[in-house]
């Protein structure tokens, strides 16, 4: 199909071939079903379709099987006469195996290229998002990112941080009058948090060489987009880490991408799965966030494509930016099931040949129930779809060719090596070390100054003059040894006394006398 992306097409009760035309693909889309309805499959086959039109993808590997992308299909596959007859019944006419190529990527950097980010590039709103922070505690750490920033501190990895919030409780007083009361419980707090960040490997992803946009925008010399494969099967032990770097990767392409309009095909696609995630129990400034990025990103030439098992799963603002869906069967076991499954009937643009609602309760296990923007942007009538058979390995590869697309990959070493440079960690320790060394070089003083002080008071205690140790130790002085050492002090106490009242009174008492005499 010219300028489309093949997803499927009929046969028998089903409605014509239907295809994702590349100029509207950045107008966002929809994978949605059950468990085991083909959600991957579907999710295959557009990655395929994607590269092969010269657009880069991102995606996320779940269950560990989409790395089948970069080894070709099989005729021994146990489907491959499944495949070949599907292709035929669709009308899809130059169906063939074929690999594509293919990045693999990994936040805790075990078998795949490391993705890093800092802590700066991530900033305070997504970091609480990922630790679930309180708004008392989320103040504190706007706080921090505002100190590190007039105080030319870079924020990198966790350390930074961990250090950072102790200089602000240890300054919590200062920084109240400032910015509003920092108490030490909401220190203590985030500090905890940061603790079980690390136990969960977030260590890791905090650092650099930070992840560069254009290492995920590649094409192979041959005009292939290259497809971006997240291993996320762990990862999903840790959904709020999982949903926020999804989220930090979005908000990056909208701020550095430049503004494109609507162009002939998306300058990156990117695939959200399990997109329930991103928003359980968010709070509304992050759906917000999220909404504006849908929204706005489109005009950067990106596409994000949600998967999930229910449309419910998406907040309905963002839902309706997705104009290109795959809706997959829904099951209707209970009455929540079966109002769930009428609200996703009535987002589509109603065929008269069937009942939306049916169609999406019957479809088998490789169909779906489609509906792909036309001219204009116009939503498509939607129809009953058998998907394509994908091209490449249906499954996971083996160790040896993961290793053999590692090596021949075009980040290789480029991000193996953790750089540890200068940051907000050494700062405050060098800052520490310095004020250390001050107090300890202070206090010695202080220390010399009082022996001196002792020894001067006690050198003075009877002539108010420092004397030799030679002297306080009762040996001869100058004016003629020991008794004349204790004449002269004899001597300054009569002298005292007469100077004082009472010896004014015996003066006038001698003086009184005399004239008496007389």
């Amino acid at each position: 199909m010219d300028n489309r992306i093949f997803i499927g097409g009929g046969g028998k009760d089903y409605g014509t071939k239907q295809g994702l035309a590349l100029n509207y693909a950045n107008r966002h889309g929809l994978i949605a079903g059950a468990t085991g309805t083909g959600k991957t499959v579907t999710l295959q086959i557009l990655a395929e379709g994607f590269s092969a039109a010269g657009v880069p993808v991102f995606l996320s590997d779940v269950k560990g099987d989409l790395s089948g992308l970069a080894e070709a299909g099989r005729t021994d596959f146990k489907l491959h006469t499944a495949f070949t007859e599907r292709a035929a019944t669709i009308g899809f006419d130059d169906y063939s195996y074929s690999a594509f190529p293919v990045t693999f990527w990994d936040l805790f950097g075990e078998q795949d290229h490391p993705v890093r980010t800092t802590l700066a590039d991530m900033g305070p709103l997504l970091l609480s998002r990922l630790m679930d922070l309180s708004e008392a505690q989320e103040g504190i750490l706007n706080i921090a990112f505002r100190v590190a920033d007039e105080q030319g501190m870079p924020l990198l990895d966790l350390k930074d941080l961990q250090s950072l919030l102790v200089w602000v409780g240890e300054n919590r007083g200062d920084l109240s009058l400032r910015y509003g009361n920092v108490s030490p419980q909401s220190v203590g707090a985030i500090q905890r948090r940061l603790l079980v960040l690390e136990n969960q490997g977030a260590s890791d992803f905090f650092g650099e060489p930070a992840l560069e946009l254009a290492d995920i925008m590649r094409t192979d010399p041959d005009g292939r987009g290259r497809i971006n494969i997240l291993a996320a099967d762990k990862l999903m032990n840790s959904p709020r880490l999982y949903a926020t770097f999804l989220l930090w990767l979005l908000s990056e392409l909208f701020e550095e991408l430049p503004e494109v309009g609507d162009p002939d095909k998306p300058k990156l696609v990117f695939f959200f799965d399990e997109a329930h995630l991103l928003f359980d129990d968010a709070p509304d400034a992050l759906i917000d966030k999220v909404e504006q990025v849908a929204r706005l990103i489109r005009s950067k030439g990106v596409g994000v494509y949600f998967i999930t098992q229910n449309p419910d799963d998406v907040p309905e603002d963002i839902l309706g930016q997705l104009g290109n869906r795959v809706q997959h069967a829904l099951r209707a076991f209970t009455a929540r099931d079966r109002r769930a499954l009428k609200r996703a009937a009535e987002t589509y643009r109603p065929n008269p040949r069937f009942e939306t609602v049916d169609a999406i309760r019957d479809v088998g296990v490789g169909e779906a129930v489609t509906s792909m923007l036309e001219d204009k942007g116009v939503p498509g009538v939607v129809e009953r779809t058998l998907i394509r058979p994908p091209s490449s390995k249906l499954g996971p590869i083996d160790d040896a060719t993961r290793r053999s697309v590692m090596a021949a990959s075009p980040v290789a070493g480029k991000y193996d090596t953790v750089l540890d440079r200068d940051s907000a960690h050494e700062m405050l320790a060098r800052r520490a070390a310095e004020a250390a060394a001050t107090a300890e070089q202070a206090e010695r003083a202080a220390e010399e100054q009082a022996v001196a002080d002792r020894e001067f008071n006690a050198a003075r205690r009877y002539s108010g003059k420092r004397v030799s140790r030679s002297t306080s130790r009762g040996a001869p002085d100058e004016a003629g040894g020991l008794a004349g050492s204790i004449g002269k002090a004899l001597a300054g106490v009569v002298v005292k006394e007469l100077k004082g009242t009472t010896g004014r009174r015996i003066v006038r008492g001698i003086l009184g006398g005399l004239f008496k005499g007389r």
